[in-house]
């Protein structure tokens, strides 16, 4: 039984490539045509399969469906929460994840610190979306023109001697950020507060969320805490990985 879901599976990345025909799936797979067909007919019945006019078989709708159900349903903070608590178990400073919705950025979880000096911020409270680190990583995914938009259309609070001061500014650091696949907020909303985050990726590629550490300058210095960007990277990669369906990676 087991040999006969795995050929079946092994159906769909071959029509994944273009449709096929009976022989060439059957090539494929190194069985007999009266054995594919059979694959076939089961798998067009599930909707997964689709037969054209010409006898070639391609993906059928089905399984477009299902994917995207599957997508949908995804819950990124689910499926983070517990990386999340790692890595505060391991550094001690405070962890937020955060995503893009409805023109804001938004925390969606965080872990508290376990040193007594607590930041304020909030799940479900928006970010300063002009200085702070996740916000960089999510709106640095954007394509250029929809990033420029959007930066051209903020206003530049001047929170600290380090904030962000103008769209021209923000532009510059998104696209740096973009290249380099990390962010940092050193000062630029609380003077004594810093920040570093990596972004979380879907299966395409696309930043989903993005996460943070960050921590007081009381606490640890901002040279201290970008020492802490490896594990940071390394767990938002993680998260990238079980969210998109693929095997972690084993560490030596």
């Amino acid at each position: 039984m087991s040999q006969t879901v795995d050929r079946a599976l092994s159906i769909l990345p071959l029509l994944a490539e273009g449709p096929a025909d009976l022989g060439q799936v059957a090539e494929r797979l190194g069985v007999h045509k009266s054995t594919a067909l059979r694959l076939l007919r089961t798998l067009h019945e599930h909707g997964l399969v689709f037969r054209q006019s010409d006898q070639r078989y391609r993906l059928g709708a089905r399984l477009f469906a299902l994917a995207q159900e599957a997508v949908e349903n995804l819950d990124v903070r689910e499926i983070a929460h517990p990386h999340l608590l790692a890595l505060n178990e391991k550094c001690g400073h405070t962890v937020h994840l955060a995503v893009y919705e409805d023109h804001e950025v938004v925390y969606i979880d965080k872990v508290e610190s376990r040193y007594p000096v607590r930041m304020y911020s909030r799940i479900g409270k928006p970010v300063a979306i002009t200085v702070a680190a996740v916000a960089k990583l999510l709106l640095a995914d954007f394509p250029e023109h929809e990033r420029r938009v959007i930066a051209e259309k903020l206003d530049y609070p001047t929170y600290t001697s380090r904030s962000t001061p103008n769209a021209a500014a923000f532009l510059k650091e998104l696209a740096l950020v973009r290249e380099q696949g990390w962010a940092t907020d050193l000062g630029g909303h609380e003077e004594s507060i810093n920040c570093v985050g990596a972004p979380i990726r879907g299966a395409d590629g696309r930043v989903v969320a993005a996460m943070s550490v960050s921590a007081p300058n009381v606490v640890v210095t901002a040279e201290e805490l970008l020492t802490l960007l490896p594990a940071v990277r390394r767990t938002a990669e993680a998260i990238s990985r079980e969210y998109s369906g693929k095997a972690p990676i084993k560490e030596d």
